[in-house]
């Protein structure tokens, strides 16, 4: 994926990019994320050189240009590490791209990518700067203006891939300039090579262009948060008129830590529009600049807003539980973080759901920002599954991690609130019951079966049974033991795992074991507020999606 200027105009856009990625993460793909300098800094830093440098020889030039590329790869690589993604940044010469011709206008030849493979086998998502790249002399060139598109076809190409996606501010390629011309512009679906060249403009640099057609290579040019794109290859379909969008209207259940960072999103973001919060307490300060009329404590009023999506993030069980059925049975979607509310009827909520046609998802009920639904959907989509163990609880996790360094029980506790992982009363993370109810959750994903609360046997975390031992992890596990779901948590059983071992600070991780003897895995941040806050954008991203085709 390659992400330019006009989609990473500054650090502040690094969450949306970061959004992007994490779409496709969790879904069980790697990403390289190729990305430009933010908005005007490559002009700046041109002038800078230019101005120090000799007019008829500044080799160095380019070296230095460059670091605007290498400094917004470190900004979306912290963004995307902010909500769990296991995320590196290289710089130029790390990424090894081999470009031979002008300094400034160089091309691409051949690709030194150990470093590269290196950081794909180690990690979800690898941060390349566009643009640059390093001669067979040492020194570091430039690809020309709209080099980034270069870079990320010819990435794509050297990796044995057959598509690379360009993400833009407009969403797709047009029969003529959609922002000045007259008229209706008609939209490609599929553009050939030729077509693309034509029509492109500044759009896709033409040298990507010729080298996806020498190699072979689609490109897909579309817009932030759109599925979808005009595929530019071999072939091309006649254009037609782009459907007209309109902002998805969006209610938020709860202004807590997860519906505080929906709303801190959401507000700014043109493609929704909020239309209700509910609280408890309307007048309340929070920590997020909302507008006061948005506030209500009446689910029926926040119903009557007739919002298309309902983003429930409560802290209360039963009261999530009854919001979530209220606006199914009213067709309206809901994207669910409620863990409590889920797990009292995950089966009537689903049949609920389709009965009314309306999508109902809770990826951000489990693991926070590590996608455990989704990688149970995986495992099942192949073959039946005999059990799953995982690190279900990012608060517990926290503290065993203090723990074991030597910490106190009080210390390790109240580091974990300070953090903002642990809540005012962390009895229900402490005692086991949080993660019992994820267990529930993972064991209806896995098994299509319904556990009640008390078929999960529980290990509490106190202060006489705290480990003071590194390794020690709370583990959710259930297997399939002669038909019969045998499900606990435990604050020992698989910690001597690798994949839990190596879990730090609130992160959290899945291993999901099927008969044919595979094992699916997953890991992320499963506690706090952008971890758990990006998995509810991405079910709300998926919805729509869903909500669009149903209506296409």
């Amino acid at each position: 994926m390659k992400f330019g200027s006009s989609i990473l105009r500054s650090p502040a856009d690094a969450p949306s990019v970061a959004s992007e990625i994490y779409g496709h993460v969790r879904h069980g793909r790697k990403v390289v994320a190729v990305v430009s300098a933010f908005d005007g800094h490559t002009d700046r830093l041109l002038s800078d050189a230019r101005a120090l440098g000799l007019g008829h020889e500044n080799d160095l030039l380019p070296g230095y240009v460059a670091l605007g590329e290498e400094k917004a790869a470190a900004f979306a690589a912290i963004a995307c590490d902010r909500i769990g993604l296991d995320a590196v940044a290289l710089t130029v010469r790390e990424l090894g791209i081999v470009a031979e011709g002008p300094l400034e206008h160089a091309h691409p030849c051949g690709l030194q990518g150990d470093r590269l493979r290196e950081a794909l086998a180690r990690h979800d998502v690898v941060v390349v700067p566009g643009f640059g790249a390093v001669r067979p002399d040492g020194r570091v060139a430039l690809l020309g203006r709209g080099g980034s598109d270069l870079t990320a076809v010819f990435l794509a190409a050297e990796l044995g891939l057959s598509r690379v996606r360009l993400v833009k501010d407009v969403d797709g390629l047009y029969d003529r300039d959609p922002a000045s011309a007259s008229g209706t512009p008609l939209r490609y679906s599929r553009a050939s090579w030729d077509v693309a060249l034509r029509l492109g403009g500044d759009l896709v640099q033409p040298g990507a262009i010729d080298l996806a057609c020498e190699r072979g290579l689609e490109i897909e040019v579309a817009a932030l948060g759109r599925a979808d794109a005009t595929v530019v290859g071999r072939q091309t379909a006649p254009p037609g008129p782009a459907p007209k969008i309109e902002p998805v209207r969006v209610a938020v259940a709860g202004c807590g830590v997860v519906g505080g960072g929906l709303l801190a999103r959401l507000l700014n973001d043109s493609r929704y529009e909020v239309v209700g919060v509910l609280v408890r307490n309307p007048t309340k300060a929070r920590d997020v600049a909302c507008p006061a009329h948005l506030f209500t404590a009446d689910p029926v009023d926040l119903l009557g807003r007739r919002p298309d999506l309902v983003l429930e993030a409560m802290s209360e069980g039963a009261a999530g539980h009854a919001l979530i059925r209220a606006a199914l049975e009213r067709g309206i979607d809901v994207a669910s973080a409620n863990k409590q509310a889920i797990s009292l009827d995950p089966a009537g909520l689903r049949d609920l759901a389709a009965t009314n046609n309306a999508h109902l998802a809770y990826s951000a009920a489990v693991g926070g920002g590590a996608p455990m639904i989704e990688t149970v959907r995986a495992a099942r989509a192949v073959g039946r599954i005999t059990g799953f163990e995982a690190v279900l609880n990012g608060t517990v996790n926290f503290m065993l991690d203090r723990l074991g360094q030597g910490a106190s029980f009080e210390a390790a506790l109240a580091e974990a609130r300070i953090a903002g992982f642990a809540e005012e009363d962390p009895s229900s993370d402490l005692e086991g019951h949080d993660s019992a109810a994820k267990v529930r959750l993972l064991a209806f994903e896995a098994f299509d079966r319904d556990l009640e609360s008390d078929a999960v046997a529980l290990d509490a975390l106190t202060p006489d049974s705290a480990p003071r031992r590194e390794g020690v992890k709370q583990i959710g596990a259930c297997h399939q033991v002669d038909g019969v779901l045998v499900a606990r948590v435990s604050l020992d059983e698989g910690g001597a795992d690798p994949l839990f071992l190596g879990l730090r600070g609130e992160r959290n991780a899945l291993k999901v074991f099927g008969e044919n003897g595979w094992t699916w895995m997953c890991k992320g941040r499963g506690a706090g507020r952008w971890p758990t806050t990006e998995s509810v954008l991405a079910d709300l991203a998926d919805i729509v999606r869903l909500r669009r085709q149903r209506t296409a």
